[in-house]
């Protein structure tokens, strides 16, 4: 009887378990154009401020034409979905950040960058240290504290 409930218990709580972790999941796009985000879903919102082309947001909610999405500073807001690109880019939130050559601190140095530079996804983050690209097509690894995006 005591294994049944246990069971049970184990049942019951994997579902909300994994709906747990399905909302722990983020969504992040880029931009695919400049975006004017609005505090509501509608063009008759209050256009709060533009955000520029390949800016990362995460999606949050998709209503009809509209998506809410936290941009990096970290507000909630609104923009049309139609601006959303399936382009990967991150941003670098250190005051300036070394990017190597090879996802190894002691690797010799890329380029460095900046805060606030927008940085293209080239694969997915592995070992605290995410492979990107400049938009001057120069590459190579930043480690995944210094962006936000991921």
């Amino acid at each position: 009887m005591k294994m049944r409930r246990l069971t049970a218990a184990a049942l019951f709580g994997l579902p909300l378990a994994l709906a747990a972790a399905a909302a722990d999941a983020s969504d992040f796009r880029s931009l695919a154009e400049p975006a004017i985000l609005y505090d509501a879903p509608s063009k008759q919102g209050k256009p709060l401020f533009i955000i520029q082309r390949y800016t990362p947001i995460e999606t949050v909610v998709t209503i009809d034409r509209w998506v809410k999405v936290r941009e990096p500073a970290g507000s909630l807001l609104w923009l049309e979905r139609r601006q959303l690109s399936e382009k990967r880019t991150v941003i670098v939130t250190a005051a300036r950040a070394d990017i190597r050559q090879r996802p190894d601190a002691a690797a010799p140095l890329a380029f460095e960058a900046a805060k606030d530079v927008v940085l293209e996804l080239s694969d997915k983050p592995a070992d605290g240290w995410v492979k990107v690209k400049h938009r001057d097509g120069t590459g190579g690894f930043i480690r995944i504290n210094q962006v936000w995006g991921l």
